[in-house]
């Protein structure tokens, strides 16, 4: 009997230390040279839209990495990256930190990586985790100290969604239903599925704006008009810039921007935006200003101009009126 309560306690204890551990720790897997090399980088910002990855945009990140340590963060997934990007570029060595949860974020490891990474990319995935997983750790403060060293940085879809001063967080999404389109933001422009939040960053040329991926792909300009209409009313001072999948707005700390690949990127302003925008509410709004700017060529995000196609967006009885021929939208 001694013997019996003594292996229960034994049991208990054992159970008790298994529960109080990390569920997940992080995940890293490194390719090339185990010794990190010292740099100097150039600072740059590779906005893709997601979908296909784009080969351009990497070896522009990689080119501004110098030859150094190049850093793929994410929260889920696994090291595919690695052997991508090694076969595109000439790098010390190419690694991916996966962080699934707070924990994995908080370790020492970790911030120290991301201090040693010569180039840092953000896969895409679920911004939600980014921002719940992420945001107030060592990892947003490594980042913003990378980027105040000349980093270079990208991200991908949501990678891409946490790189502006503003990003939609994702964090009302539900499983069954995870992306939120236009239809359901023009119903309830005030509501609980419009998660808004400071981004995960604070790049210096991206103060004052959010981003949006996939963009023609999966019809994102009437959220993204919601958004710049919502962030309006609190008060604040923001622009959007949506990129299409297999597109990559390549922007220098200048403001000036190149679009690459084989979809469009739109800058859209709300400045002269007025209307009806509360909770519960159908949403009326307008007009915003777009420019539409095609691979090739180029914006810039401080003077808010470039060589793209302007036009006017605004919203009315749940539909995008485009002043472009046939009523386009994109």
């Amino acid at each position: 009997m001694l013997r019996s309560r003594l292996l229960f306690f034994v049991l208990v204890a054992w159970s008790c230390t298994a529960l109080a551990q990390p569920l997940t720790a992080y995940k890293y897997v490194r390719a090339g040279n185990g010794e990190a090399h010292t740099v100097s980088s150039r600072a740059g910002f590779a906005l893709m839209g997601g979908g296909t990855d784009l080969d351009e945009a990497f070896r522009w990140l990689c080119e501004r990495a110098a030859g150094g340590d190049f850093l793929v963060l994410r929260a889920s997934g696994d090291e595919d990256y690695n052997p991508y990007i090694q076969k595109l570029c000439p790098l010390n060595s190419v690694a991916t930190l996966i962080l699934p949860n707070r924990e994995a974020a908080l370790d020492p490891f970790v911030a120290n990586t991301i201090r040693e990474a010569a180039g840092i990319f953000i896969a895409g995935g679920d911004q939600a985790k980014y921002i719940n997983f992420w945001q107030g750790t060592p990892v947003e403060t490594e980042l913003n100290a990378a980027i105040g060293r000349g980093v270079p940085i990208g991200g991908t879809s949501a990678g891409l969604a946490v790189l502006g001063e503003y990003a939609y967080s994702a964090q009302g999404d539900q499983p069954k239903d995870p992306n939120l389109d236009a239809k359901t933001a023009f119903a309830d422009p005030g509501g609980p599925r419009i998660t808004l939040t400071k981004g995960l960053v604070a790049i210096p040329v991206l103060k004052g704006i959010i981003t949006d991926t996939h963009f023609a792909k999966r019809n994102r300009m009437g959220r993204l008009l919601v958004f710049l209409a919502r962030l309006k009313e609190d008060g604040k001072t923001v622009r959007g810039v949506g990129v299409e999948q297999a597109a990559a707005v390549l922007l220098e700390p200048s403001g000036a921007a190149r679009v690459v690949g084989k979809g469009d990127a739109y800058f859209v302003d709300a400045g002269k935006a007025a209307g009806i925008l509360a909770k519960g509410a159908a949403f009326a709004y307008g007009p915003f200003s777009v420019e539409k700017v095609e691979p090739g060529h180029t914006f810039n995000v401080k003077a808010w101009s470039g060589g793209g196609a302007v036009y006017a967006l605004s919203v009315k009885d749940g539909a995008i009126q485009s002043t472009q021929a046939g009523g386009a939208v994109y």
